[in-house]
């Protein structure tokens, strides 16, 4: 086979002169006089900020990519809290819990949102300032890199054998007629083409400014997307009990946390009803006592008054009814309590929710009030244990199925406190106004009974249901968060698999060709025939993965041919094999 190319690699200066040549225009002679006109004096004094500068200059800090990373940094530095710690919003239960078990540092971090962390005005001020500094930051660029995708390529530079990647040969057609086939055969491998001026520009890997525009772009849509779920999405936790049904609305949930506009009108009118709950449990091993599987049986309308319908509600296998999705995120007992005053008459008869105070045996805490009873209003605190036995003659929960149920309760007697206007919560007793009864706390079993002295009336264990801790979520910014999480994706593969590249082709009179181009194919050419010198130069933009010197030495080859074989009227292809080897 004829090499009848010369390949020549400039020197690293050179390459970087023409590089910015192509790019970017130098500066010329009256720029330079105007930038050293503005140029303050030697000896002037500095000019002092005014407020607009002052603003100009806050900007430009708060704008830079410097100040998005550390932002982006003390985002994901303040979301760690929120994984951390259990999260009211998510799972009260767990943050009831999290009280019981550190009475002293739960206030403290209460105080700090630390239950609440995404919804903190510490965390919105850097949510609200990364999303101010991307958007100062992408929205320039992406336009930009939106008026570089359109951009013609750039005129060939006038040395072409300075370039990175530069060949050379002769042939006997006029300069026209080569630029002419080079430029076809351009087209036909889909570059941008340039012409004029005795040159051929050519252009291909617009895909790299599509991806870094599709990134930017979609960057922003993404922040756009989170805050559209702020502010027009809301999140609720319903604890519910076997054989209860509760509706969509603030008062049917036990929390309720609202974008900034969204109002009671718009929730969606579901109702569910809980049928009943089963979970199962490594029965033997280390893993003894952890949960195998569990799952609640549910029945749902998606209007009120419509047609019901049913659903296995699992762990990661929400329901979703009308754009909402329901998540099973805990699950406990609720002993049913029956009481009976001094009077004979029966003040209270209801499942009563106790919330789990440790995960290995399931040992749950409650209380029981009852304002109706009379005389005097009782209270009472116990603990619920699945499987119970003594150990050190404290009462533990052995393991987390019902297979031993008993209750243990303190019997109170006075005022509860829920007349004053104070809130209180239903899983604490406030015993400030009231007196413990004598009576000794043992361990009920279904259908046991404690009765109070003083014939203040009877409490009667009469047996237990479980409860499903159902959280509730509505975010419209889902959907489009995760179209723009894969448009982020796909523009940062193509920006990074594409790269932008650069082809010129010159042609002219042999005698006015650079010094530095070769004459090999010389042979081709008649005597009484004027030889045609063409100059290929190629330039990539960054070449990491390499690839762009082969890419070059074949599209070289391959202009050659065309060239030679319009000159001759020929296909490209038959002439290369004429030219001997060396010449």
């Amino acid at each position: 086979m004829t090499q009848d190319l010369a390949g020549r690699e400039a020197s690293g200066d050179q390459a970087g002169a023409v590089s910015t040549a192509v790019d970017g225009a130098a500066v010329d002679g009256s720029q330079a006089e105007t930038a050293a006109d503005a140029a303050p004096s030697a000896g002037a004094a500095p000019q002092r900020f005014g407020v607009i500068g002052w603003l100009r200059w806050i900007w430009r800090q708060l704008t830079s990519m410097r100040t998005a990373l550390v932002l982006l940094f003390l985002l994901a530095l303040a979301s760690v809290p929120g994984s951390v710690l259990p999260q009211q919003g998510i799972d009260p239960a767990a943050v009831s819990q999290y009280y019981a078990a550190h009475p002293a540092l739960a206030p403290f971090l209460a105080k700090l949102s630390g239950f609440d962390v995404f919804g903190a005005p510490w965390f919105a001020a850097i949510y609200l300032l990364l999303f101010t500094s991307l958007a100062g930051c992408v929205l320039p660029r992406t336009y930009r890199l939106a008026r570089s995708a359109r951009q013609p390529p750039p005129k060939a530079p006038r040395h072409l054998g300075r370039l990175p990647q530069a060949a050379g040969f002769l042939t006997s057609g006029p300069p026209d007629q080569a630029l002419a086939a080079a430029a076809g055969l351009l087209r036909r491998r889909r570059f941008r083409i340039r012409t004029g001026d005795g040159c051929v520009s050519a252009e291909k890997g617009y895909l790299h400014e599509v991806g870094n525009l599709a990134f930017h772009v979609a960057l922003l849509g993404l922040l756009v997307s989170v805050a559209l779920g702020g502010l027009f999405g809301y999140k609720a936790n319903k604890l519910l009990v076997e054989r209860e049904t509760f509706a969509n609305t603030p008062v049917g949930l036990d929390a309720f946390h609202p974008g900034r506009l969204v109002s009671a009108s718009d929730l969606q009118p579901f109702s569910i009803t809980l049928r009943k709950f089963t979970a199962r449990y490594i029965a033997s091993g280390v893993q003894r006592g952890q949960p195998s599987w569990f799952g609640a049986s549910i029945r749902y309308n998606s209007r009120y008054g419509g047609q019901q319908h049913g659903y296995d509600l699992r762990v990661n296998h929400p329901l979703s009814v009308d754009g909402v999705q329901v998540f099973l995120i805990g699950h406990g007992y609720a002993p049913v309590f029956k009481v009976t005053d001094a009077h004979g008459v029966v003040r209270f008869d209801q499942a009563v929710p106790f919330i789990p105070v440790e995960q290995s045996g399931l040992t749950s805490a409650g209380v029981v009030k009852v304002p109706d009873a009379r005389p005097r209003q009782l209270g009472f605190a116990g603990v619920f244990l699945p499987t119970e036995i003594v150990v050190g003659g404290r009462l533990v929960s052995a393991f987390p199925a019902p297979d031993y149920p008993r209750v243990s309760l303190v019997s109170y007697a006075g005022n509860l406190g829920l007349e004053s206007g104070q809130p209180q919560s239903v899983y604490s007793l406030d015993t400030s106004r009231m007196r413990r009864l004598a009576v000794s706390p043992r361990p009920l079993a279904p259908g046991q009974s404690i009765v109070l002295p003083d014939g203040l009336g009877k409490l009667t264990f009469t047996g237990y249901r479980q409860w499903a801790s159902l959280a509730i979520t509505y975010d419209p910014g889902q959907l489009p968060a995760l179209v723009s999480a894969l448009t982020a994706l796909a523009g940062l593969v193509l920006s990074f698999l594409v790269r932008r590249r650069r082809i010129f082709v010159r042609a002219g009179a042999a005698a006015e060709a650079d010094e530095a181009v070769p004459s090999p194919g010389a042979a081709d050419v008649d005597a009484d025939q004027q030889a045609t010198a063409v100059e290929v130069g190629g330039l990539t933009r960054s070449d990491a993965a390499g690839g762009f010197e082969t890419e070059f030495a074949e599209l070289a080859s391959e202009i050659m041919q065309d060239v030679r074989g319009a000159a001759l009227g020929q296909p490209g292809g038959e002439v290369a094999a004429a030219v001997p080897k060396g010449e």
